[in-house]
């Protein structure tokens, strides 16, 4: 059985939690293991499923609401114990130190463009995989 690496994808969009699964497909590059998702809508989803562990990488949506990604982002790192990197979807490359400000890991614009999304979450969980051996 090959390994797994599951993503957390939150955003208040149903569309844009679909441009992510679709962009990252089965396995993101080919030497990072095949993900699987969980979808969240809520902040309070969020944290739940954080609080449960075996989250590898988590995908917020800058742009959602009532809260947006970036203070979630930032609301976790300093709430969860050994938060997994976050990859942040920004509307404007110019938003990018709003992003630095809310301790993503790295950030995307949005429309999710699947080779730079690939790409930047492959990288993640290469990371992830380096920090946990």
């Amino acid at each position: 059985m090959q390994p797994t690496a599951t993503v957390l994808v939150y955003s208040d969009d149903s569309n844009t939690r679909e441009q992510v699964r679709l962009a990252a497909g089965r396995r993101p590059a080919q030497d990072v293991p095949l993900v699987e998702f969980v979808e969240c809508a809520t902040p309070a989803a969020v944290v739940a499923e954080l609080d449960k562990g075996g989250i590898d990488v988590c995908v917020f949506d800058g742009e959602s609401v009532p809260l947006g990604g970036m203070g979630l982002c930032r609301q976790v790192k300093d709430e969860v114990f050994q938060c997994p990197p976050v990859l942040l979807l920004i509307a404007r490359p110019q938003d990018a130190w709003l992003a630095t400000w809310s301790r993503a890991d790295a950030a995307v614009t949005l429309p999710v463009e699947p080779v730079e999304f690939a790409a930047a979450l492959a990288a993640l969980l290469r990371r992830k995989r380096l920090l946990s051996a």
